[in-house]
């Protein structure tokens, strides 16, 4: 269901690889929510969203030392979008997963979503323009 796609491509090689696995983290947490034969998806659960957390830091800082280094102007813009998925991200309570497993998967396919067709489609696009 997560692909991908050209339209999602910067034109910037190194960008357009780290998204790439941004998209396959997606790709990994729709197909926990459609599986039907693990009935405890907690500990998968909390892996996808540390997976998350380190994988967007490391994008991030990636993406901001490359912004910084071409002189982007609207690298300030950028860098509180990041800041605020990283809290988002980071503020998830581990004790409340438990009590329904379906809607956490949901919700961080729906921060992913919002994510990949807002974010990267909308700003990180313009960065190599």
């Amino acid at each position: 269901m997560y692909e991908f796609k050209e339209e999602y491509k910067t034109g910037i090689d190194f960008i357009d690889e780290q998204h790439k696995v941004l998209f396959e983290i997606a790709e990994k947490t729709y197909t926990l929510l459609k599986n039907e034969f693990t009935i405890d998806k907690y500990d998968k659960i909390v892996a996808l969203i540390k997976e998350l957390q380190d994988y967007t830091v490391f994008h991030f800082t990636a993406e901001e030392e490359y912004m910084k280094s071409i002189g982007y102007k609207r690298m300030f813009t950028q860098k509180v979008e990041h800041d605020a998925f990283i809290k988002r991200i980071n503020d998830v309570n581990f004790s409340k997963i438990d009590e329904n497993q379906e809607e956490y998967i949901i919700s961080i396919l729906q921060l992913l979503n919002d994510w990949l067709t807002g974010h990267i489609f909308s700003n990180d696009k313009l960065i190599g323009k």
